[in-house]
């Protein structure tokens, strides 16, 4: 990544001399199919940027990452490319009070989902493109002004190989063998798209009437490649888009300005979705090609919602640069869950944030690299990896916390507001707090300095007291911080009482709501109740923090967890009991126990997954090593026992089943998936299909039950791009030392593979049960990395960090050797940095819990 990095202060610099009257892109993409020698392969693409500068004779610079530029000329002047591009940016000097650059230059094809990434479906030999820019890509694609601040319009056009569909932000028509696009509005150039291909394309339309008699129409597009149009339920993804707008513009009172809302469905995407107005693009995993849970189509509403609301945070009102990326990436992770409850069949949508999403940022904000929710983002690099579990998921909580504090109508309110006053512009933080303090007539400013501008999660612990009669004399919450965040907040918080009824249910009867300051807030309301076997802090997830229990009421938990009869009271008991595991404070094998005993009454069902990952990583990670053993039989066996007890055909059934599958141990256990997957064993009900089969081959794989044969038959039978991942990845999977030095050769040594089996081949390395194959690599790991940052793309490069870590090597020398890098390498790049600490940090936790494991055996 040498020389593509832009810095805050050049950004600012730039934002301050130049502003952008519009673009012009002409892409050439039929260089997409046929047959070329030439590597990397290319597109011609030709950029002209109308442009005024507030110094004429100032000097500055566009952005481009291209192979080569054949010409450029400013105000009409040719320029020699030669001298004015250097690999990543284009030098313009004296520039004019206005000013019109045009670059052609040969644009290279991504393998790895950054820039115009192109994808070969093994099925049919098809092409497919696609755009990923965030948050500075686009200029691997055109050449711009690469910084979210100046916006411009943009006119669009590509020229496709015959048969093809183009797609851009604005509507397109075919005319002479050109698809040309509608001009954009003011945009970010990060957020500017394009699709083409030979994609399945639905359509549907929403039409919104106002209450001034005007009629808004949007015409409604979705796509997939052809293999997945089988599996496309289109009317399901409209469904939620048409509930979605209708909710936006009963609550946000500004109409959907970006034209048409097309979503594309695409293969090998990095991210989940991505917000480019009238162009939205998703990861292709949301076709579900076989049965899914109801977990996973609400985690696809929950995503179409997120960006659908970017489209007024993000896309209509930006952030000035990545220092406020929380002004789009909170407010929309939170209304995507706000939405989601408020107007689709998911109404259970905040049990999965408070149980699932709040759990990413619990880790995120403990890291040695935690950071305010507004960041200091030096740059480009420190852009890149701070879309994390700070800026999107506490972010959200906190938002959550705001509209208990400031109220649910003064918050949106203040949205409305925020939205009219700053449309098509760029914001700062100052911009938001000041429409909110008008709107809640609170103190945004100390709101802010707690909430937004400290890092670090408190801990609420309730203290109480009791009198002779077993009343409550007095209930107090404490709150803790962390020695290097020791910030107190305020926290409006919710205090449940629990009691047992003579039926054996533990159900709520009290609850109170005050705000908690300081290090001992007294709860006045709930002096006088009778003692409750279980006081829950922060019921109902009103605020963002650890929640933890006393006494007493661990104890209830560890006999009557499964009694509780909210869903969402008993996923905030399951996180805060996790967030014990984690902080050593639980042995990991209580925490295994508690799973066993209790996961196979959970209801919902987004709740058991998250605990099946849980049960896993606390075995794998936080287990003692000497305990390891009989823990794998305990939860083998407790997952096939609840396998065979969960009904016939349901999506627990299919959850206990996937989880079977992944902590499988023993030769009965692997007999049976064998059975599963060649017809001489079955469970009533359980239908195994090709994604099912796919996860009973990987253990079958990594224990040496699955024969190359086996699994090329296999791929064979399911010759797809999802069938090629799994196939990579159960191949990486086998336990042969020959197996890992070609797994290794194929990520670090050559940049062949995409994205996408990079990801697979690193997840099929590092298999739990191959400690002692793998252990060779660990000092490997520390020799390469840093080459590895600077040669490639920063996508591969987080992958290849923080998928090859040993953390299998789970020992004080491994952490002893992450030391010795991070002294030896005090000028490597400070991402490259980040990301070995978090790694060092999640290691040296792991210790502590498998020291707390340990300690259980002994006592």
């Amino acid at each position: 990544m040498p020389g593509e990095n832009l810095s805050r202060d050049e950004a600012r610099e730039r934002a301050a001399l130049l502003s952008v009257d519009g673009y012009e892109v002409s892409l050439d993409l039929r260089s997409a199919v046929g047959d070329t020698a030439d590597e990397p392969r290319t597109f011609r693409s030709v950029t002209t940027i109308r442009f005024r500068c507030s110094e004429p004779g100032a000097a500055s610079f566009a952005d481009l990452i291209a192979p080569s530029v054949t010409a450029v000329s400013l105000n009409g002047v040719d320029l020699d490319p030669s001298e004015v591009f250097d690999g990543s940016r284009v030098t313009l000097e004296d520039l004019r009070a206005e000013n019109e650059l045009v670059v052609d230059a040969q644009c290279a094809y991504s393998r790895t989902g950054e820039g115009m990434h192109r994808f070969v479906d093994p099925e049919d030999g098809e092409v497919y493109l696609y755009t990923q820019y965030e948050p500075a890509d686009s200029r691997r694609v055109m050449t711009c002004f690469e910084q979210p601040d100046l916006k411009a319009p943009f006119r669009m056009e590509v020229r496709a190989p015959e048969g093809w569909t183009a797609w851009s932000n604005g509507v397109g028509e075919l005319t002479d063998g050109v698809w040309r696009f509608a001009e954009t509005k003011p945009i970010s150039s990060y957020i500017t798209a394009f699709v083409a291909g030979p994609y399945h394309y639905v359509t549907d339309s929403y039409t919104r009437k106002f209450a001034d008699g005007t009629t808004l129409d949007i015409p409604l597009g979705a796509m997939c490649r052809k293999g997945l149009a089988k599996h496309f339920d289109a009317d399901d993804v409209f469904l939620i888009t048409k509930q979605g707008l209708d909710f936006f513009h009963d609550h946000f009172d500004y109409p959907y300005p970006f034209g048409k809302y097309d979503q594309a469905f695409v293969p090998e995407y990095n991210l989940g979705a991505m917000e480019n107005p009238g162009l939205v693009t998703f990861r292709e995993e949301f076709i579900f090609r076989g049965k899914v849970t109801q977990a996973s189509y609400e985690r696809r509403a929950n995503v179409i919602l997120h960006e659908m609301a970017h489209m007024w945070f993000g896309d209509l009102v930006t952030m000035e640069w990545w220092d406020d990326l929380w002004l789009k990436e909170s407010f929309a992770d939170f209304m995507g869950s706000f939405s989601m409850v408020g107007c689709t069949r998911f109404t259970n949508g905040w049990i999965t944030f408070a149980n699932n999403r709040k759990s990413w940022a619990y880790r995120a904000d403990q890291l040695p690299s935690t950071h305010p929710i507004t960041a200091d983002i030096r740059d480009l690099e420190d852009a890149k990896l701070n879309f994390d579990g700070i800026t999107y998921a506490k972010g959200a909580s906190v938002l959550k916390q705001l509209v208990a504090y400031a109220g649910q109508d003064a918050f949106l309110e203040g949205a409305r507001r925020y939205f009219k006053r700053h449309a098509y512009g760029n914001t700062q933080l100052g911009d938001l707090l000041s429409v909110l303090e008008e709107t809640s007539g609170r103190d945004m400013a100390a709101w802010s300095r707690s909430w937004l501008q400290t890092a670090g999660v408190n801990s609420l612990t309730p203290a109480a007291t009791y009198d002779a009669a077993g009343r409550i004399v007095e209930l107090a919450v404490l709150q803790e911080a962390a020695e290097s965040h020791p910030t107190l907040r305020p926290h409006r918080v919710a205090i449940g009482l629990y009691r047992r009824t003579p039926s054996g249910e533990l159900t709520r009867y009290a609850r109170a709501e005050a705000d908690v300051d300081g290090p001992r807030t007294v709860i006045t309301e709930l002096a006088g109740a009778e003692k409750p076997d279980l006081i829950l802090v922060n019921d109902d997830d009103l605020t963002y923090c650890k929640i933890r229990f006393d006494e007493g009421s661990l104890e209830t938990l560890r006999s009557h967890l499964g009694e509780i009869t909210d869903p969402l009271a008993r996923a905030l008991c399951w996180s805060a009991l996790w967030n014990l595991t984690r902080d050593a404070l639980m042995p990991a094998r209580d925490f295994i126990s508690l799973v066993l005993a209790f996961a196979g009454r959970e209801s919902d069902i987004g709740v058991l997954q998250m605990l099946h990952t849980w049960a896993r990583s606390a075995l794998v990670h936080y287990a003692a090593p000497a305990w390891r053993p009989e823990g794998e039989q305990l939860l083998s066996a407790g997952a096939l026992k609840e396998l065979r007890l969960a009904e016939p055909g349901s999506q627990h059934q299919l959850t206990w089943s996937r989880f079977f599958a992944s902590v499988a141990s023993t030769e009965a256990d692997h007999q049976l998936l064998s059975g599963l997957l060649d017809g001489t064993a079955s469970i009533d009900g359980l239908d195994v299909d090709q994604e099912l089969r796919w996860a009973f081959l990987e253990p079958l794989a990594s224990s040496g039950h699955a024969s190359v044969a086996l699994l090329d038959a296999e791929l064979s039978r399911d010759d797809t791009a999802s069938g090629k991942r799994h196939h990579v990845r159960c191949l990486a999977a086998r336990p042969s030392a020959a197996v890992k030095a070609q797994a290794w050769a194929e990520v670090i040594e050559s940049d062949a593979l995409s994205n996408a089996l990079v990801e697979a081949t690193i997840s099929g390395f590092t298999q739990p049960s191959q400690r002692d194959l793998i252990a060779p690599y660990a000092p490997k790991y520390f020799e390469v990395i840093e080459k590895i940052w600077s040669d490639r793309s920063i996508q591969i490069g987080m992958d290849v960090v923080r998928g090859l870590f040993p953390s299998l090597q789970d020992s004080p020398e491994t952490l002893a050797a992450t030391d010795s890098w991070l002294s030896a390498h005090e000028s490597a790049a400070p991402a490259l940095r980040r990301l070995v600490l978090e790694a060092w940090d999640d290691l040296a936790r792991v210790l502590r819990g498998q020291v707390c494991d340990a300690g259980a055996s002994a006592s």
